[in-house]
């Protein structure tokens, strides 16, 4: 098999999250959802997501037009996650409800906003009792 063949993406180093207020953004990122603080440059800050490094930037011009994706937060046990940040004044979309009922697993979700009303979620996959 070649080294082409052999290819595939996988883990995820950096996700880039547009912002319109990079101080407002940081303080939500920080002291409300409670994700690792790395450093802040000019128009950029850097988070640590478990190893995944998130950037919250202001886009360059001609690029302000570029949406974010939506972000997908695991958590293991997404009641007390979305507890806890109702608490910190996370804006949700609506509760945690189940998504899919899998072979092992339930996929719960929970959709919220960001500063910037970028949309984010948490997922936790529950396993079934046996």
């Amino acid at each position: 098999m070649s080294q082409q063949d052999e290819f595939g993406l996988s883990a995820i180093g950096q996700v880039s999250v547009r912002v319109k207020d990079l101080d407002r953004a940081v303080s939500f990122y920080r002291d409300q959802l409670g994700i690792r603080f790395l450093f802040q440059v000019p128009n950029m800050a850097f988070f640590d997501c478990a190893g995944v490094r998130l950037m919250l930037n202001i886009p360059e011009e001609g690029f302000e037009d570029i949406h974010t994706s939506i972000l997908y937060y695991k958590v293991d046990d997404i009641q007390d996650a979305y507890r806890i940040m109702k608490d910190r004044d996370v804006q949700f979309v609506g509760r945690p409800h189940k998504i899919a009922d899998l072979e092992d697993h339930e996929l719960w979700m929970a959709f919220f906003r960001d500063s910037e009303m970028n949309l984010l979620a948490l997922m936790a996959e529950i396993p079934h009792q046996v």
